[in-house]
């Protein structure tokens, strides 16, 4: 984003810098919505493994089939930057923790106990953490962007209160507070990505260096729970989490900060607990409420007003 500020701010609105800008945060905000909507349908599918697969070893596989999937397309190029991978080998290692070790493992871990639209409107808290985050590293949020955080963030809290504003939480929802935490710490580390590091070459670097994370865990659970049976079903899941919620839609989101932040990014994230119950009706048969179905208004309002320069 800042290279696109640099020589054309002296330039109209309506001019090719101001063309080429409001293309750049476009394509920003299609690829933050894809990656919502993918995530939406790992949460169904995380649920949906938690009786027949430990959460450690789901989340070990995840990282195996994401790496496989992205190797063709990003092997290449982090041999060619093995170098410069070295060089900031310390800051690929804290964002592998945030974003594929811990985040991943904690969404496991809450699906044991929570369901799957929990898992969703409790994700969709994270952006608060973004913009403090945002706000902290100097980023402006701006009116329009704060009140549309703020509108989304009371339509969130309405939708996990049932209606209300007292709500409390079980020992999945507060796995899953951490991890929302953990994901947010994540997206705010991105936007320090070295430039001239790669985009693939990141991605399957940071994909390697969490399933090694995971490893002696793994090790653990194999060791205590035993393994897990591979059906049809339990490989069609892992399929689903390791190529498209893995590969696809973080690859999707990493492209999606790097042009419209962090912060902006994580306004389109609010449409999480909408696409959760969007899927959850649509494949479980779950019924949404008028009461949740204002609380998604809100939340569709406040991305609008906030998603905008």
């Amino acid at each position: 984003m800042d290279r696109v500020r640099t020589g054309t701010q002296h330039q109209p609105e309506a001019g090719p810098g101001g063309r080429a800008a409001t293309g750049s945060a476009g394509l920003g905000l299609l690829l933050a919505l894809v990656a919502t909507v993918v995530w939406s349908g790992s949460f169904v599918a995380t649920r949906g493994m938690a009786d027949t697969v430990p959460p450690v070893q789901a989340v070990f596989w995840r990282w195996i089939i994401a790496a496989l999937a992205v190797a063709p397309f990003a092997a290449r190029q982090a041999w060619r930057q093995r170098v410069l991978i070295r060089r900031h080998l310390g800051f690929i290692a804290l964002a592998s923790l945030f974003g594929v070790a811990l985040y991943n493992t904690l969404v496991h871990q809450a699906g044991l106990t929570t369901s799957a639209s929990n898992m969703g409107m409790i994700m969709a808290a994270s952006p608060v953490v973004m913009a403090l985050y945002a706000r902290l590293g100097g980023e402006r949020l701006g009116v329009r962007r704060a009140l549309g955080l703020l509108l989304a963030a009371f339509g969130v809290l309405l939708l996990v209160g049932d209606g209300s504003l007292g709500f409390d939480f079980g020992a999945g929802d507060l796995w899953m507070l951490a991890a929302a935490l953990s994901f947010a710490t994540y997206s705010a580390l991105l936007r320090r990505k070295p430039a001239e590091l790669g985009g693939p070459a990141f991605l399957i670097t940071t994909f390697v260096l969490g399933a090694l994370m995971l490893a002696p865990a793994y090790a653990v659970s194999v060791t205590v729970q035993g393994g897990f049976e591979l059906t049809a079903g339990t490989g069609g899941m892992l399929l689903y989490v390791g190529v498209m919620s893995s590969a696809v839609a973080f690859f999707a989101w990493n492209k999606a900060i790097s042009l419209i932040g962090a912060a902006r990014a994580g306004v389109v994230y609010y449409l999480q607990p909408v696409c959760v119950a969007g899927l959850g009706l649509l494949l479980l048969g779950e019924r949404t409420s008028p009461a949740e179905l204002l609380c998604m208004a809100l939340i569709l309002g406040g991305v609008s007003l906030g998603a905008r320069r």
